[in-house]
């Protein structure tokens, strides 16, 4: 089948666009306004752009409280939400009023970070804090109403991880578990037992593939 996206007729049930672009990432997005009130919402589209220097984004569909904050006060987290910490991390992404704190909604405990103010998630194997950057309005966006998606990017200053998961000096993913978005109200985890190793080839002389046994730690 073919549909137009525009007129949005493919004649199912539901839109399959964001199943079709899955696993996603899940954007667990800390911040604090100008007037204290602490925020926490998971986005399902989020992911790192660019690692010299480290970048990450995520995007809101209106303008929601994390924007709000980010752009009031320049800084934000991010939590890995992982398998153990999947009803605090769904609880979060209920549409509460301003001044309600998803940590204390969800019975989550938190953290502020070392380099930014900001909260992020206690329990978390990892998290990231972030500068913000710059807000991208996408096409058919209107900030007097606060509709439309808006793009939020931001530099990564500084990373928390929990020690215990280290493994031989690498950030063990497998074990933390991390949760990611599928399409409709579906989600995946990673795990060991859906996870392998294999490294990227180089050419040989004769500009043929060519395996490499070892991982050198360049990312090719």
């Amino acid at each position: 089948m073919h549909y137009d996206c525009k007129k949005n007729n493919h004649g199912l049930p539901h839109d399959p666009y964001k199943a079709i672009v899955a696993p996603r990432p899940i954007g667990w997005i800390g911040s604090k306004g100008i007037g204290g009130f602490q925020n926490l919402a998971p986005y399902s589209y989020f992911n790192a752009v660019a690692d010299k220097p480290h970048f990450v984004m995520f995007s809101s569909v209106s303008i929601k409280d994390s924007v709000k904050n980010i752009e009031e006060t320049g800084v934000f987290t991010f939590s890995l939400a992982v398998e153990k910490l999947f009803d605090g991390m769904n609880g979060s992404s209920a549409p509460a009023e301003y001044s309600v704190d998803e940590f204390n909604l969800t019975g989550l405990e938190y953290s502020q970070g070392k380099f930014v103010d900001a909260p992020y998630v206690k329990e978390s194997p990892a998290a990231l804090e972030c500068k913000y950057w710059k807000t991208i309005d996408l096409p058919g966006s209107n900030r007097s109403e606060g509709t439309g998606t808006y793009v939020v990017f931001g530099e990564v200053i500084g990373v928390y991880i929990d020690d215990n998961y280290i493994t031989d000096g690498l950030f063990d993913a497998s074990k933390a578990r991390p949760l990611v978005r599928l399409g409709y109200m579906n989600y995946g985890v990673v795990g060991k037992e859906n996870t392998f190793t294999k490294n990227r080839p180089e050419l040989d002389k004769n500009g043929n593939l060519k395996e490499v046994e070892e991982w050198d730690g360049i990312y090719r």
